[in-house]
């Protein structure tokens, strides 16, 4: 038996063969891979999560694999990318979830061998939803016919659609945030504290967001020869859908700074206007203060020269200073 079927739990891998286009079995040993691919008009398709590269070494042998891009599909934080070897094709990209722009991203990372026959999945934990992509291909089996392009397509399909739903989701927090902007009055700790988590977001998702269009746009090369006549189209969709969230992306950046900016020259306009109100009040005060001041007036009041006259005087004032605390915090002046 070999390292993998003995270090695995068969729920840990899935595998799937394809002949002229007709899905013919499920769920067969990897050690069954090759003899599965020996019969004429087979493609093949194995997913494994969380594989050793001692686990990978059987399978690797069997299809030609490059030592370099085994070793990439078991090293974590590879960028996303399209490798090229003698044989195959070497792709990583990342499938995101996003409950809530309160939440942060989660991101799968995906490891994938393309060769002629064989589309080998290799995810690095057991996040990825890699149900929803079989459901994915069991809903286009007029595509089956095209081998692994129509699988490679409905895989990257439903990465490109979990991107465009992420970013989706934060580009409503950011309309929520310019909407917050404009409250009468803000909660300016609220509306910095989540500007910061959205930036933040923003910053991961660009990362494996970002380059997908360009991997995208390798991977159509005719050279290449992993899209054929039928799925070039279907390739050509996911590679404006993987353009249009990046460019959303890029421009959800553009308008949390204009948020920033103009969240800091609303706070800005607000301090001279307190300022003003602030200084006339003062003014105010400071007539009767300048001329009882200059001439020495000493008018007696009510219980002047009473203990009783200075506890009220001295409650007059405190009412007095107590009730304009409240009058300017009340209008956020304070």
């Amino acid at each position: 038996m070999n390292a993998f079927v003995a270090g695995h739990s068969p729920g840990m891998t899935k595998t799937r063969a394809y002949r002229d286009g007709t899905l013919q079995k499920e769920d067969f040993p990897v050690a069954e891979a090759a003899a599965v691919l020996a019969e004429p008009g087979t493609v093949v398709w194995i997913d494994l999560c969380e594989p050793s590269e001692a686990d990978l070494s059987r399978l690797a042998g069997d299809l030609g694999l490059h030592r370099l891009a085994v070793e990439d599909a078991v090293q974590e934080h590879q960028r996303p990318k399209l490798d090229r070897y003698d044989g195959h094709a070497f792709l990583t990209a990342y499938a995101v979830r996003f409950g809530s722009a309160s939440d942060r991203p989660q991101t799968s990372e995906l490891a994938v061998f393309i060769t002629p026959r064989a589309l080998v999945t290799v995810r690095k934990e057991d996040g990825f939803d890699i149900d929803a992509v079989t459901d994915r291909w069991d809903q286009a089996p007029d595509l089956a016919a095209s081998g692994v392009p129509f699988l490679l397509h409905g895989l990257l399909d439903h990465v490109v659609d979990g991107h465009f739903d992420a970013v989706q989701v934060l580009d409503d927090e950011v309309e929520a945030l310019e909407d917050l902007v404009f409250d009468d009055r803000p909660d300016t700790d609220e509306l910095q504290r989540r500007s910061f988590r959205v930036r933040k977001n923003l910053t991961r998702l660009r990362k494996v967001v970002g380059p997908v269009p360009d991997v995208l746009g390798s991977l159509m090369r005719p050279d290449l020869h992993l899209a054929d006549g039928t799925t070039r189209p279907y390739f050509a969709d996911v590679h404006d859908h993987a353009r249009q969230a990046a460019d959303h992306l890029e421009a959800l950046r553009e308008r949390l700074t204009t948020v920033r900016e103009t969240q800091l020259n609303l706070q800005s306009d607000r301090l001279n206007l307190i300022m003003k109100k602030v200084t006339g009040w003062a003014a105010v005060i400071a007539v009767p203060t300048a001329v009882t001041g200059f001439y020495g007036q000493n008018v007696p009041y009510p219980g002047n020269g009473t203990t009783a006259g200075f506890w009220v005087s001295t409650t007059v004032m405190l009412v007095l200073s107590v009730g304009l605390y409240v009058l300017f915090k009340k209008r956020d002046w304070l």
